[in-house]
């Protein structure tokens, strides 16, 4: 058995990545596709809605997201699954969370400057630019 020295790890700078092994270890935060097979957490500080891409929506295929407010306040919206529906939103207070389906296309806005965290396996994750701004 190895031992690893116990040390803070900064959670804005890094991600932790959960392996199915059951490791976890800090790392490169990722916003793309990743084929890894491990879970990531990240925490971030975000001004703006240019900051959450609100201008895109995101969809990850693989596993449900979970995302947290941890400050401020965002609004959470779920893009219709038919065209002629609205778009569900939550709103996130801090120390609140909401649990976004797998394979759910969603999008975030900020009601003030936030630190958010998300856990989601990243692998298959997608983008795409949104048609209905206003």
């Amino acid at each position: 058995m190895t031992t690893t020295p116990l040390s803070p790890i900064d959670l804005f700078a890094s991600a932790l990545h959960i392996h199915p092994d059951g490791d976890v270890r800090a790392g490169e935060r990722r916003m793309t596709s990743s084929d890894s097979g491990d879970w990531q957490l990240a925490t971030f500080h975000v001004e703006t809605d240019v900051d959450v891409h609100a201008d895109h929506w995101e969809m990850h295929p693989q596993a449900d997201e979970a995302v947290c407010c941890l400050t401020g306040g965002v609004r959470l919206y779920l893009r219709p699954v038919r065209p002629d529906d609205t778009e569900d939103m939550v709103k996130l207070q801090p120390g609140t969370a909401v649990i976004v389906p797998r394979g759910r296309w969603h999008r975030l806005e900020l009601d003030a400057p936030s630190d958010l965290m998300s856990i989601t396996l990243r692998h298959g994750t997608r983008l795409e630019e949104r048609t209905d701004t206003r």
